[in-house]
């Protein structure tokens, strides 16, 4: 049975390899492709979704990973779902409405496009490792106390650790957004792979549509994978298993 899902599995792929060639080549994106002056402006609009989407997240990741460990704090536990629905602002205005706002005080370019894509983060990160950290078992906590360990090493041994899992999937959940996002930016004159998209689509030429749609969704399938093997350099053996 393993062995003839195997075949069809190929089999499919095969097909879906075939149909995209022939798409490719009657829409003209291959040509597109293969054109000297084309191919390094399509090359740069890459370099610049990715600078976008890099830059943002780093910011993103920070800031909620910081948030979401102060949010589970004593202290502070009592504010988190105050500071959690502040946070889930960003992500409950549209998309354009956030890239108009951050346009509004800083301007256009790329500046605008990384704090709005920032912004629209932050939310999946924090709200992630604020329920990651929370859920971790008490007992593993006493136990860290009973060893003599401070509180920073329980933070950083135990609770983060075994909260990892639930973070990651807040992180890639934030980043495949972000990467989608992204392409929005191309409105506020950031640049990026929306540039083809919408050219195309405002021209009619499927070609530059194309040639900007699937670079957009190869990215977001590289970095679904990156995140797994994120997960498997993160999370420890022990804990992947008991998974």
């Amino acid at each position: 049975m393993s062995r003839l899902l195997a075949k069809l599995y190929r089999l499919v792929i095969a097909v879906i390899i075939l149909i995209a060639g022939v798409t490719f080549e009657r829409t003209g994106l291959m040509e597109l492709l293969s054109d000297p002056y084309e191919y390094p402006v399509i090359l740069e609009l890459i370099v610049q979704h990715m600078y976008m989407v890099s830059l943002s997240m780093i910011f993103a990741t920070i800031i909620g990973i910081t948030a979401g460990i102060v949010l589970t704090r004593p202290r502070f536990r009592r504010y988190a779902g105050i500071c959690m629905y502040v946070v889930g602002l960003g992500q409950t205005i549209p998309s354009l409405a956030v890239l108009a706002l951050a346009m509004s005080f800083l301007g256009i370019g790329m500046k605008p496009a990384i704090f709005a894509l920032t912004i629209y983060s932050i939310l999946p990160i924090a709200r992630n490792t604020l329920a990651g950290i929370t859920a971790v078992p008490p007992e593993l906590i006493d136990a860290g106390k009973g060893m003599g360990m401070p509180p920073l090493r329980i933070l950083l041994e135990v609770e983060i650790p075994n909260a990892m899992q639930v973070i990651l999937t807040g992180f890639r959940v934030a980043l495949i957004i972000n990467i989608g996002t992204a392409a929005l930016a191309y409105v506020i004159g950031a640049g990026g792979l929306g540039d083809l998209i919408f050219t195309g689509i405002s021209l009619m030429q499927t070609d530059k549509l194309l040639a900007g749609a699937i670079p957009v969704t190869l990215l977001a399938l590289l970095a679904d994978f990156l995140s797994e093997l994120l997960g498997l350099v993160l999370i420890s053996k022990g804990l992947r298993l008991a998974k």
